[in-house]
């Protein structure tokens, strides 16, 4: 247990301090909260935009990552092995997008007991200071008291300069120590107290109690509003080979976010109305800041992808221009050559069409000299090639041959 203790003082001790600081430089306890988020959000912005960066690169392959689960859609297996591939050659990490985005969420517990506790980590007391200092004055305002003494330095903060004297008195060591009292209140709430969803029992309804509702409301409305903000960005850089927008495979990444749409938020309401209200107030300051920060980031991501998309779509267009042009050159050289004859082929059979008329001339030449001298030529028209290829059947084509077999 004593090991465990210091383990989280390592976080808690710093967070009091932290607070403590903020506090007594805008003396509202409300904005000293809402420096503390922003502060922790300055503190992570380098995780944060390394996780930025890998979420925007899952949504700029989600198409291929898409084209992978179809092609394997028979063998998860494979489908899981390929795109984890896919993500390693990208420098993509499976858990990076989404690990970093539960940081601020962890960091609540140890500034849950920082808000709890303010005698110990505000006013830098020790344990059993805080106890004796919270029953001299539950012994004399025991109606600030709730039944739950897990609050109880919440509920003695507040009137700590009312028993000055008396806490000396009981704690000689803290004689010459300043005991201010902390004021929780923040634009008329008290940020000390658990806002109660059970808005029948409130008895009276005024802007206490509404705003105290109302904050683990608005916080987790700034949790979804977050959530939607950075889906919508990193969806904005999901383009396809050529460097379009992809709008299908940007609504099938975002489909797969959908229950942490509903989770951070319910779990957000289930914190708010468990927990004092000054934690709602911190996860609705982070919950805005987170806004801010993702439009920061994508704006400076973008810069890069869309100059990538830009060189995609400039080969794209001029391989199309390139196809176009051939088409363009096909079409009119079948416009022109309806017989599908190339230049060539034609060059060709006008060869070999001038061939066999000389053949054909030679040989009615031949014929003629033959007539005059009596010689009986072949039909061939050549007695050296009787058998002459490429003439036409006729059946007494080997008349004179066979006469002369004969004789």
């Amino acid at each position: 247990m004593i090991l465990a203790f210091n383990i989280a003082d390592i976080i808690r001790v710093p967070f009091g301090y932290l607070l403590d600081l903020l506090y007594q430089f805008t003396t509202s306890y409300g904005l000293a909260l809402i420096l503390f988020a922003l502060i922790v959000k300055l503190i992570l912005l380098p995780a944060s935009a390394k996780s930025k960066k890998s979420m925007m690169k899952m949504s700029r392959v989600a198409p291929l990552t898409q084209a992978i689960q179809k092609k394997y859609e028979n063998d998860p297996q494979k489908a899981q092995l390929e795109i984890s591939k896919l993500y390693k050659e990208e420098g993509i990490g499976m858990m990076s997008g989404c690990l970093w985005s539960f940081v601020p969420l962890l960091l609540l517990f140890p500034l849950y007991t920082v808000i709890r506790q303010p005698l110990i980590y505000m006013l830098h007391l020790t344990a059993d200071q805080a106890t004796k200092i919270v029953s001299i004055i539950k012994e004399a305002l025991p109606a600030v008291f709730s039944s739950n003494s897990y609050y109880d330095q919440l509920a003695a903060a507040p009137h700590l300069n009312e028993f000055v004297s008396q806490i000396r008195e009981a704690l000689p060591g803290l004689a010459n120590v300043s005991l201010p009292s902390l004021n929780f209140q923040f634009l008329g709430v008290d940020l000390g107290k658990i806002p109660d969803w059970q808005f029948w029992n409130w008895g009276t309804v005024n802007w206490a109690t509404i705003g105290l509702f109302l904050l683990p409301v608005l916080s987790a409305g700034s949790n979804i509003l977050s959530m939607w903000v950075s889906q919508k960005l990193n969806a904005s850089v999901t383009t396809d080979q050529n460097g379009n927008r992809d709008e299908q495979a940007a609504k099938a990444s975002n489909a797969t976010n959908k229950s942490m749409m509903i989770v951070m938020p319910l779990m957000s309401l289930f914190i708010g109305f468990s927990y004092p209200a000054a934690l709602s107030l911190y996860w609705l300051a982070q919950g805005l800041f987170g806004i801010v920060q993702d439009a920061v980031l994508t704006v400076r991501y973008r810069k890069i992808y869309d100059a990538e998309d830009e060189v995609k779509r400039r080969i794209a267009a001029q391989k199309a221009a390139e196809e176009a042009e051939r088409e363009r050159l096909r079409a009119q050289r079948r416009a022109e050559n309806p017989d599908g004859i190339s230049e060539n082929t034609s060059k060709k059979k006008l060869q070999k069409q001038q061939q066999f008329q000389k053949e054909q001339q030679q040989a009615a030449m031949k014929r003629v000299q033959s007539n005059a001298s009596g010689e009986d030529l072949p039909l061939s028209g050549d007695p050296e090639r009787p058998f002459a290829k490429g003439r036409a059947y006729q059946p007494d084509r080997y008349r004179s041959v066979s006469n002369d077999t004969e004789e």
